[in-house]
C-alpha cells in the first residue's frame, strides 16, 4: 500500500522505493515502561525519579526530562521518600533492598521477559548450579541479571570467552541470555557451551525477546526482496537498534543508524532503487514518520512491507494500577 509522496526539494533527481517494514519500533516491554512513567507523573506529580534510562532512546528520555522526570544512575541520588521508577532493563535484588531501607517509593518497570530470566537464574542457583550469562558487558540488563547472584553468574560474550571459563566440565551449569540478543548471535556461543560442558542445561526456549528476533527477521526479508540500503531509527546506546544495522551490513547491504531526520544524509539514497526503513524496539513511531517524510521530500515513494503482525501486551504492575484507582476516587 502506498502511504504517499511529498514533492521533493533539493538536488535529488530520482524516485526510489522506501519499504516501511512492520514490525518496527516499540515492543510491549518498552510500551509498558513508558506507560508506567506516564502514570507515575500523573499519580505522584513531578519530580519522578528514574534509575538509569527508562529505555535506551534519547528522544524518549529528553521528552520525560521536559516533563519533570529526573534520571539518575544510582539510588543514592534519589531523596528519601521520593518516587523512583526502575528501568525496563531490570535491577539486582540489592537495589530493591536499598530502596526499602531508604523509604523510597519505587515502581518496577522491568520488562516481564527480563524478569523471566532473573527467575531462571535464581532457580538455578537454588538448585546448586552456577549460571553462564551470554550478553554484553556493561549493558544495563546484564548488570541486573548478574546482580541476581554476583558470585555465581559468569558472563561470556564470545566463543573465546567460553574456552576461557575457569569451570570444570563436570560442574553443574545453566545458561541464560541477554534478551536483546538474537538467536543468530547466540547460537555459536550456545554450541560452544554445549561442546565444552555436555551437562549444561538451558531454557526450553531461548531467552530471546520476541521483538528482537522479529525485527531482525524482518530486515532479513527486506534483504531477500532486494533492498540496497537500510535506515534504522534508534539511538547509539540501543543494543537491538545497532544489531539491526549489523544484520544488514553482514549481508553486504549498506546501513545507517539515525536518531531522527536530523541525522539523515540524503547522499545515502542517491542512486538507490529500494531503501528499507525500520526502527529499534525503543524508538518512537513519530521519529520513524519524520524520517519517512524527509525521504518523501527527496523523491521516496513509501510502501508498507508487513512481515509479522505483533499484538503482545504486558499488564501494568498491580501496585501502580491500584494507586491510579485510588487517585481517581
Amino acid at each position: 500500500m502506498t502511504i504517499g509522496r511529498i514533492p521533493r526539494r533539493g538536488s535529488m533527481n530520482h524516485s526510489f522505493e522506501v519499504l516501511l517494514v512492520q514490525p518496527r519500533g516499540f515492543c510491549a516491554g518498552v510500551e509498558r515502561a513508558i506507560e508506567i512513567v506516564d502514570l507515575a507523573l500523573e499519580i505522584y506529580g513531578a519530580p519522578v525519579y528514574v534509575r538509569r534510562e527508562i529505555v535506551h532512546n534519547q528522544a524518549v528520555v529528553q521528552r520525560f526530562r521536559d516533563r519533570g522526570v529526573v534520571f539518575v544512575e544510582e539510588l543514592e541520588e534519589v531523596p528519601t521518600g521520593a518516587t523512583c521508577v526502575f528501568s525496563a532493563h531490570g535491577v539486582s535484588p540489592r537495589v530493591y533492598e536499598e530502596a526499602r531501607e531508604r523509604g523510597i517509593e519505587f515502581v518496577d518497570a522491568t520488562c516481564p521477559l527480563v524478569t523471566k530470566v532473573h527467575l531462571e537464574v535464581r532457580r538455578s542457583i537454588r538448585e546448586g548450579r552456577r549460571v553462564v550469562l551470554i550478553g554484553h558487558a556493561g549493558h544495563d540488563e546484564v548488570l541486573g541479571t548478574m546482580g541476581q547472584a554476583p558470585d555465581r553468574v559468569l558472563l561470556v560474550q564470545s566463543e573465546e570467552d567460553v574456552a576461557a571459563l575457569p569451570v570444570s566440565a563436570e560442574e553443574e551449569l545453566y545458561f541464560v541470555t541477554q534478551t536483546t540478543l538474537s538467536v543468530d548471535e547466540t547460537q555459536d556461543i550456545v554450541a560452544a557451551l554445549r561442546a565444552r560442558f555436555p551437562r549444561i542445561q538451558g531454557p526450553a526456549k531461548a531467552d530471546i525477546c520476541y521483538a528482537t528476533q522479529n525485527r531482525q527477521d524482518a530486515v532479513k526479508e527486506l534483504i531477500e526482496v532486494g533492498m540496497d540500503l537500510l535506515l534504522v531509527v534508534g539511538s547509539q546506546n540501543s543494543s537491538n537498534s545497532r544489531r539491526l544495522v549489523e544484520v544488514a551490513q553482514e549481508q553486504g547491504v549498506e546501513s545507517h543508524l539515525v536518531d531522527g531526520p536530523e541525522d539523515l544524509d540524503l547522499n545515502w539514497v542517491e542512486g538507490r532503487a529500494r531503501v528499507g526503513l525500520t526502527a529499534g524496539a525503543s524508538a518512537p513511531e513519530d521519529l520513524v514518520q519524520s524520517v519517512t517524510r524527509r525521504l518523501c521530500e527527496a523523491g521516496g515513494v513509501v510502501r508498507d512491507h508487513v512481515v509479522i503482525a505483533e499484538d503482545v501486551r504486558f499488564p501494568l504492575p498491580a501496585s501502580l494500577a491500584s494507586a491510579r484507582a485510588d487517585a481517581h476516587e
